[in-house]
């Protein structure tokens, strides 16, 4: 559910600037943090391309997440993103225009501690537009099976992400992390550093990537024995006359930071990556085996999510509130609503219609214990069946695109198609159903597409879109 929060949304004071060497690209690279308006989100502006093209912060560009995250739209590239976006979402600054002059952003020491130091150096200014947030109300979760990998975000007070890792070597084997606050991203994620292993190295190398690493901006773990062969390797990649391994099994004297800085850097990076959806989170992730591939799956499953919460909050759907008619009088009784639709008793569902909008419909369905169903469905413990409060849906959005014909009694609508139908709770005899409809598009070709909710008892009971096909008969 998207909410409109009383916080208001932030940018910063003003323009700072910041290079280093792109990690893969190993180019020198020069990236500046500019303010940005309301509702501009993230965005980057190539600055050595002609036209300087900007490229949204949006998961739909996201084409490669080998090693790292990569954007594309037209020909426009950013690689490697995660770092710099992890750093905006942990101070919670939401607009913010990013000007860089190559592909890559600079890898820094492979954290994201100094873009973080830059922009408190100056400041975050509040706008004057509230920001908006996507509420988790109910669990969403992503596996891959080939991995073995698996992120799922659940309900929470507050956006909190736990990473949970397995590399199944013994110089670094299962590691947790934790963030139960985004108020602590500063000072217990954002100097994690990036890291491999000796053999993901030695394949990094072959395929001309980490031009731009040393030993400085990457923790290296070695997890098979150091040839002379490869040593050499090294000394010309990271431009070191010797390369030593130390007692816990990195390379050059690199002291950590943390015990479990792996798994912190993973969860960095889980933040970076769900900054592609584009809205702040309010929701506790737990991500099992976390990568850049996993990360972005899920945040394409998440921004299909948001984007229909948008379009259902633009819409003015409402899931987490009962309708309100209390002290209404309904505008159509039984004797009107068979005006319009040609159901008849014993499958005429819909008793009153209390609003009769251009795009929506609220009305209600009185359930009685003689309804002939509950014989059958189930003697010793009677639910209304979920077929019928489908059907009951469908017919309030019947009575919705019918009353837009000047004769709805030369018409039938069919049902064409039934798209993410959830029940979540029991209804019962004696309970009465409230049920919305709203339109999602305008009615094209006699096609029309709903979107139903049902409650009971102030309780979401059943949602569901609704495809359906309104055919003249007279």
């Amino acid at each position: 559910m998207i909410v409109l929060t009383n916080n208001n949304q932030t940018t910063i004071n003003k323009s700072i600037s910041l290079k280093g060497i792109g990690i893969h690209t190993g180019k020198e690279v020069n990236l500046t943090f500019k303010p940005a308006s309301a509702n501009n989100g993230y965005t980057f502006k190539r600055m050595d391309l002609k036209d300087k093209p900007i490229i949204e912060a949006n998961i739909k560009y996201v084409i490669n997440t080998d090693r790292r995250t990569f954007l594309k739209k037209e020909n426009i590239t950013i690689q490697t993103c995660e770092h710099v976006l992890a750093a905006l979402v942990g101070l919670e600054i939401d607009n913010v225009k990013i000007e860089i002059d190559a592909s890559e952003p600079p890898i820094m020491d492979g954290s994201s501690k100094y873009f973080v130091e830059a922009l408190e150096s100056v400041g975050v200014k509040q706008l004057a537009e509230k920001r908006k947030e996507f509420v988790v109300r109910d669990i969403i979760s992503y596996k891959d099976s080939k991995s073995g990998s698996e992120i799922t975000l659940i309900p929470s007070s507050e956006y909190q992400i736990t990473t949970m890792v397995d590399f199944g070597t013994k110089v670094l084997g299962t590691q947790n992390a934790t963030m139960n606050s985004i108020k602590n991203f500063r000072e217990e994620i954002s100097d994690a550093r990036t890291f491999s292993f000796l053999h993901e190295i030695e394949m990094l190398l072959s395929k001309g990537l980490i031009k731009g690493g040393d030993l400085n901006n990457a923790i290296v773990y070695v997890d098979k024995s150091l040839s002379d062969v490869t040593m050499e390797k090294l000394k010309k990649a990271f431009n070191k006359d010797d390369i030593k391994v130390t007692p816990n099994g990195i390379l050059d004297n690199l002291t950590l930071h943390y015990p479990n800085e792996a798994a912190r850097h993973k969860l960095l990076d889980v933040i970076g990556d769900l900054a592609l959806v584009g809205i702040k989170i309010r929701g506790r992730v737990i991500a099992t085996k976390p990568g850049h591939f996993v990360n972005t799956q899920f945040a394409r499953k998440m921004g299909a999510i948001i984007e229909e919460a948008k379009k259902e909050r633009k819409l003015g759907i409402k899931i987490s509130k009962t309708p309100d008619i209390q002290g209404k009088k309904p505008i159509m009784d039984s004797k009107k609503i068979k005006e319009i639709l040609p159901h008849r008793d014993p499958f005429l569902f819909i008793d009153e219609i209390y609003e009769l909008k251009e795009n929506y419909i609220l009305g209600l369905k009185h359930v009685k214990a003689e309804e002939y169903y509950f014989k059958g469905h189930f003697p010793e413990y009677p639910i209304l069946p979920g077929v019928i409060i489908t059907e009951a849906m469908a017919q309030i959005g019947g009575i919705l695109v019918l009353s837009k014909v000047p004769d709805p009694e030369n018409y039938l609508t069919f049902f064409a198609k039934m798209d993410k139908v959830k029940f979540k709770n029991k209804v019962f005899p004696g309970d009465t159903i409230i049920f919305k409809c709203n339109l999602l598009n305008p009615v094209r070709r006699g096609v029309c597409q709903m979107k139903g909710f049902a409650f009971v008892n102030d309780r979401l009971c059943a949602e569901a879109e609704l495809t359906a096909q309104i055919t003249k008969i007279k």
